[in-house]
């Protein structure tokens, strides 16, 4: 996945298990106790069943968001030299 992509997907308001599953790589098994572990660690109940936040998912899984803004600039100078 490139940039561009992650940057995408990690600007949405909700995260799906399809979301994770592109986001981390894991298996199916995996990202159910991945999804378990996130909504454990937020004991909010009002939140959808199949969806979890994004700014969490994004916390939880330490995602440096600010490096990969840099990263995409980066890649678009890199582009637009050539």
């Amino acid at each position: 996945m490139s940039t561009e992509e992650l940057l995408k997907l990690i600007s949405k308001q909700w995260c799906s298990l399809d979301d994770l599953r592109k986001i981390t790589g894991l298996g199916k098994n995996n990202l159910l106790k991945l999804k378990r572990e996130i909504k454990k660690s937020l004991n909010n109940n009002s939140i959808p069943n199949k969806l979890l936040p994004m700014n969490e998912v994004v916390k939880y899984l330490n995602i440096d968001v600010d490096y990969l803004i840099k990263l995409e600039r980066k890649e678009n100078l890199n582009v637009d030299n050539k």
